[in-house]
C-alpha cells in the first residue's frame, strides 16, 4: 500500500497557526490529485488544500474545527487503493476531533457542503439548510451575508413548542411573563480573533494621535463627473474617489517620508516604496489588502486593483501575498454613512488615514457662505517618530492635492 500524507501547506512569516474548517471528503472516498480537500482559515485568509495526489483517503487525523501549524499532517491517501473501501476499514480510521470545535456549525457545514461555518451555524440556528439558499461566495458556496439575507426573507413560521437546542435561555421564574429572552454564545473566528489582537497591539504599543481637516470634494467630483463616462468605456472600470485620495496619500508620504515610515525596536524604517492598505470589509470580517508601488500605478490601475480586491475579499480568495506588508492604510467609512472617526494604525506601520461620508455643507469662501461637498479627513499617527508639524502639514498636503487635482498630474 502506497501512502501520501497530507500536510498542511507553508504558512507566512506573520502567521504560526490555522484552523481546518469543514472536510470535503470522507474516510475512504476517492480524490484526484489538487482536488480541493479541506479548508483552512489562517488569521489573514482561507486556504484551499488541494490533494497531493490520487487515490482513497484512508485515515483524517485532524477534523473539523482542529488547530493546525505548517507542515503537521492531518490526512493520509492511499494512492493505489480503490474507493469501494469496506465499512470496516472506515471504522477503523479514527477521526481526531478538535476538543473545542463548535459541533453542531461542523455537522451543519458537513451536511451542506457548499455552506462556510458562519452561514452553517446561522441556517441551522433557523432551521433551514444551504440546499435552500443561492449561494455567492467561491464555487457557489453559502456565505454569512446569503444566510442572513435567507433569514431576513424567510416566512413568519408558528412560534416552536421547544426552544432552540443552540441558545441558552436565560433562566427566569415565568417564561411567559418575562418574554423570550434567547442568547447565543459563538466562538470568534481566527480572523476576528486576530483583529482584536492587532487593535489592542496597536493602542498599547504605540503613541495615537490624530489629526482632523475638511476638504472641498467639488474639484474632484466635477473632474469625476466630466470624464467618469469616457473613462470607464476607455479602461472598463468605473471611475470612483478612492484612486484620488490614494494618489493625494501617496503625494504626502512622498514630501514626508516619516508618515511612510516604521518603528523596528529603537530604530526607524524609512520605506522608500508605497505600499498602501485599503481596508475592505469582507464576511470573514475587515481585511487589508495591499496596493503594492502605488505611486507607479495610474488612476486606472488603482481602480482595477481596488475592484478585485472587492470582488476576492466577497469570494473569500484573497490570498496571503495580497494581504502582507504595506507602509500607509486608508480607511473609508464613509461608504457606511461615518462622518468623523479616529481610525487605529495598523502595525507595523506609523500612520493611517481615514476618509468619511461627503455631505453638503455651508463654507466661507472669500468672505461669502455659499454650499460645498465637504468631508472631512481623519489621519491618526505614532506620536513617537511623528511629530505634530509632519502629521498636520501631511493631512493640509493631501487636502491640496483633493481641491487642486492639477497637483496630482504636475507633482506639485
Amino acid at each position: 500500500m502506497a501512502q501520501v500524507e497530507v500536510k498542511v501547506p507553508q504558512l507566512s512569516e506573520s502567521v504560526a497557526e490555522a484552523t481546518l474548517l469543514a472536510w470535503h471528503k470522507k474516510v475512504g472516498e476517492a480524490v484526484t490529485r489538487d482536488e480541493n480537500m479541506i479548508d483552512i482559515e489562517t488569521d489573514k485568509v482561507v486556504l484551499e488544500l488541494p490533494a497531493p495526489s490520487a487515490g482513497v483517503i484512508v485515515q483524517i487525523i485532524k477534523g473539523d474545527g482542529a488547530t493546525v501549524v505548517a507542515g503537521e499532517t492531518i490526512a493520509i491517501i492511499d494512492t493505489e487503493a480503490s474507493a469501494q473501501t469496506s465499512p470496516q476499514q472506515v471504522a477503523a480510521a479514527p477521526v481526531q476531533a478538535a476538543p473545542e470545535a463548535a459541533p453542531a456549525a461542523a455537522e451543519s457545514a458537513s451536511k451542506a457542503g457548499v455552506a462556510m461555518p458562519a452561514a452553517a451555524k446561522i441556517l441551522a440556528d433557523n432551521a433551514m439548510n444551504a440546499a435552500q439558499v443561492a449561494g455567492t461566495g467561491r464555487d457557489g458556496r453559502v456565505t454569512k451575508g446569503d444566510a442572513l439575507a435567507a433569514v431576513a426573507s424567510k416566512p413568519a413560521a408558528a412560534p416552536a413548542p421547544a426552544a432552540k437546542p443552540a441558545l441558552q435561555q436565560v433562566a427566569a421564574p415565568s417564561a411567559a411573563n418575562l418574554g423570550d429572552r434567547p442568547e447565543e454564545r459563538v466562538p470568534m473566528s481566527r480572523l476576528r480573533a486576530r483583529i482584536a489582537e492587532r487593535l489592542l497591539q496597536s493602542q498599547s504599543t504605540n503613541a495615537i494621535l490624530t489629526t482632523f481637516n475638511e476638504v472641498n470634494m467639488k474639484p474632484v467630483m466635477d473632474l469625476r463627473n466630466k470624464y467618469k463616462d469616457k473613462f470607464e468605456k476607455e479602461h472598463g472600470v468605473k471611475l470612483g474617489f478612492m484612486s484620488f485620495f490614494v494618489k493625494a496619500a501617496v503625494a504626502a508620504l512622498k514630501k514626508y517620508p516619516i508618515l511612510n515610515a516604521s518603528v523596528d525596536g529603537n530604530d526607524i524604517i524609512y520605506h522608500g516604496y508605497f505600499d498602501i492598505g485599503i481596508a475592505v470589509g469582507s464576511p470573514r470580517g475587515l481585511v487589508v489588502p495591499i496596493l503594492r508601488d502605488a505611486d507607479q500605478l495610474s488612476i486606472a490601475d488603482i481602480e482595477k486593483k481596488i475592484g478585485e480586491f472587492g470582488a476576492k475579499a466577497k469570494d473569500g480568495k484573497l490570498t496571503l501575498d495580497d494581504l502582507s506588508g504595506g507602509t500607509f492604510s486608508i480607511s473609508n467609512g464613509g461608504v457606511f454613512g461615518s462622518m468623523l472617526s479616529t481610525p487605529i494604525i495598523n502595525p507595523p506601520q506609523s500612520a493611517i488615514l481615514g476618509i468619511h461620508a461627503t455631505k453638503d455643507r455651508a463654507v466661507v469662501e472669500n468672505g461669502e457662505i455659499v454650499i460645498r461637498p465637504m468631508n472631512y479627513l481623519a489621519m491618526s499617527y505614532d506620536h513617537r517618530i511623528i511629530d505634530g508639524r509632519e502629521a498636520v502639514l501631511g493631512l493640509v498636503a493631501m487636502k491640496e492635492a483633493l481641491e487642486d487635482p492639477a497637483r496630482l498630474l504636475l507633482d506639485l
